[in-house]
């Protein structure tokens, strides 16, 4: 699957080579407050939690992965530059009941790019793509119910709220809200 680029981002998958970025990201406990209270990743963690979880899921032809989103490069010399990414997986992938006709979409942002649309730009370019696949019934996601401009984004996209509830994480359950749309 490929995602073309938006009015100012490009988008291609994440790999084992980017786990810098990752680390990058994460090193921010303002990105980091809703995902686990603002704690930074490791080196470690990335490498033994993060992509072998990313590799559980990581299927290029359907899209799912995380997608890597970058700035495109303007004619005044300004660099592209990787400011976050787009996950996609089917809901509840680490359960014993993985809604394959789900999509769930994810999203984490530079602290640097929040307040300019990047990430509905990126969420709409890649939910887009994804809504076209005969398999895919629905489009989901979760926030921390604080995570007010999360939710704003799920309701950008076209989502509406379905439930508050338990959601898996690799420390242990915590309570979000679940939005969903049907494509």
């Amino acid at each position: 699957m490929q995602v073309a680029s938006s009015e100012r981002l490009q988008y291609e998958m994440v790999t084992h080579k980017d786990k810098h970025l990752l680390f990058e990201l994460d090193q921010d406990p303002k990105v980091m407050r809703f995902i686990n209270g603002g704690q930074p990743s490791t080196i470690e963690d990335i490498e033994n939690v993060i992509l072998p979880r990313l590799d559980s899921y990581y299927d290029p032809m359907k899209g799912w992965g995380l997608w890597k989103v970058t700035t495109l490069a303007t004619e005044t010399f300004m660099p592209a530059t990787f400011i976050g990414w787009i996950l996609v997986r089917p809901m509840g992938f680490f359960s014993d009941t993985p809604l394959f006709n789900d999509l769930e979409l994810g999203w984490r942002f530079k602290q640097a790019s929040w307040g300019k649309g990047y990430a509905s730009e990126a969420a709409k370019a890649v939910s887009e793509v994804l809504a076209q696949q005969d398999t895919v019934n629905f489009l989901s996601a979760v926030a921390d119910e604080n995570n007010l401009a999360s939710i704003n984004i799920m309701k950008k996209l076209g989502m509406t709220y379905q439930k508050t509830d338990q959601y898996p994480t690799p420390s242990g359950d915590v309570e979000v809200v679940y939005y969903q749309k049907t494509v």
